[in-house]
């Protein structure tokens, strides 16, 4: 277990310095504020995930939560090779306690995005790598586990602001009923929930904690259910 620390909440100089670095994008002045970096952004993105990791035990207790980067924690640097935006750092802060033996980009996990001017928080898996796609399609058809997560999207999306993500098929895959009652599911190759609104007060002070957890708990009916799934894998 992360040994506990005291989070009193991110600074409010963290949602400057990311909306400066967003509009100085370049290494020169980056190395110049390194020290605002691992002060406002690194440093209680740590603590963050101390406290975050602790209160998500009491619904998974099985949870992951390390601060360390490429952990929890992203790299601030961005991965270049392949895109046109060619822009070093990323622009805000996202986290990440995720839940099983697998890979952590693998499990289905609870995750917090910090852009400002709004906060993301979400669950679940965001791509199925190729045998975790077979894997859901056979649980989507199973006569258990497919209701038992058409129930949960229910449950989960019936709250106000919940939006389900992941659909991105036109047709069914072959070799599966495309008039199947739970087909709309079989056009997922990811299943999220999440919401996002702009950035709360609680962001600084620890009551941050209380209020990702009670989003969470509610969005928390789809990551058991992935991860019941990805633990027969």
């Amino acid at each position: 277990m992360i040994p506990t620390t005291t989070f009193n909440g991110f600074p409010r100089k963290c949602n400057k310095f990311l909306k400066d670095l967003s509009r100085n994008n370049d290494k020169v002045w980056f190395e110049q504020n390194r020290d605002d970096y691992e002060n406002l952004v690194l440093h209680p993105s740590r603590e963050f995930v101390g406290a975050m990791g602790e209160k998500l035990r009491q619904i998974s207790p099985a949870i992951n939560a390390d601060p360390r980067v490429n952990k929890s924690l992203f790299k601030i640097h961005r991965d270049t090779r392949f895109s046109q935006d060619k822009t070093p750092f990323k622009t805000h802060v996202g986290i990440l306690f995720w839940e099983g033996h697998l890979k952590r980009m693998e499990c289905s996990c609870y995750y917090f995005h910090l852009e400002p001017p709004q906060l993301m928080l979400g669950v679940g898996i965001y791509m199925f790598p190729k045998p975790h796609l077979e894997a859901y399609r056979k649980s989507v058809v199973d006569a258990r586990h497919g209701p038992a997560l058409a129930r949960a999207v229910k449950q989960v999306t019936s709250h106000e602001g919940f939006t389900l993500g992941g659909k991105r098929y036109k047709k069914v895959a072959r070799g599966f009923d495309p008039a199947h009652k739970h087909a709309d599911l079989l056009l997922h190759n990811g299943l999220t929930v999440g919401v996002t609104g702009k950035i709360p007060d609680e962001l600084y002070s620890d009551r941050i904690i209380e209020y990702c957890f009670e989003r969470y708990r509610k969005m928390a009916p789809i990551h058991n259910w992935l991860v019941a799934m990805t633990e027969k894998m």
